[in-house]
């Protein structure tokens, strides 16, 4: 039994090994990638609208031009975004994956970093939290996609300009949806 044990946990640490291994080589091939450098504004752009200034345009929008329901749909976001970001924080500071080398000229452009933790993506744990729950309380298809696609090329980005690792931005997409998931039936009770 005991050589089972150890031979599993021999087998799992050289997957670990190789999928952290994969994700180091991703980060400087999409990084250097001459097609993406291409649209570097753009993704320099995104990386700084995934701040909070393109989710905080719409709910400022839905706030004065909206009604009611658009209202509370606002408050939702922001109790699902004030979790999501506790909860990334606590796992960075549990993980404390360090940010991927950068000695790049995009590094440049971007503001200087909160914290020098990679895992998971602040970015896209917040950018799909919010696009969850506008998935859900705007059901017309042509904002559904917005959403994700803002979502997906905020988290994209952070890849683009070296801040994170392929699986930072996987791991903060699934765990900002998640979160959304779990707490929006609570917060729709609360503030329906």
């Amino acid at each position: 039994m005991r050589n089972l044990r150890s031979s599993l946990r021999a087998k799992i640490t050289i997957w670990f090994d190789s999928l952290l291994h994969w994700d180091r080589r991703m980060v400087l091939a999409i990084g250097e990638n001459r097609r993406l450098n291409k649209f570097d504004r753009m993704f320099v752009t995104a990386t700084f609208l995934g701040d909070g200034y393109i989710w905080a345009t719409l709910a400022l929008g839905l706030l004065l031009f909206g009604g009611a329901v658009d209202r509370r749909y606002v408050g939702i976001g922001f109790f699902v975004t004030v979790s999501n970001i506790v909860i990334f924080r606590v796992i960075k500071t549990l993980t404390g994956r360090v940010r991927p080398e950068n000695n790049d000229e995009k590094e440049e452009r971007l503001r200087t970093r909160i914290d020098g933790y990679s895992f998971p993506s602040g970015h896209a744990t917040t950018s799909f939290g919010l696009a969850w729950v506008v998935f859900h309380c705007y059901p017309h298809v042509a904002v559904q996609t917005s959403v994700y696609v803002i979502a997906a090329t905020i988290a994209f980005s952070r890849v683009v300009v070296r801040e994170h690792y392929p699986l930072d931005v996987l791991g903060g997409a699934i765990l900002g949806s998640a979160v959304a998931a779990s707490l929006f039936p609570v917060f729709t009770r609360l503030l329906f």
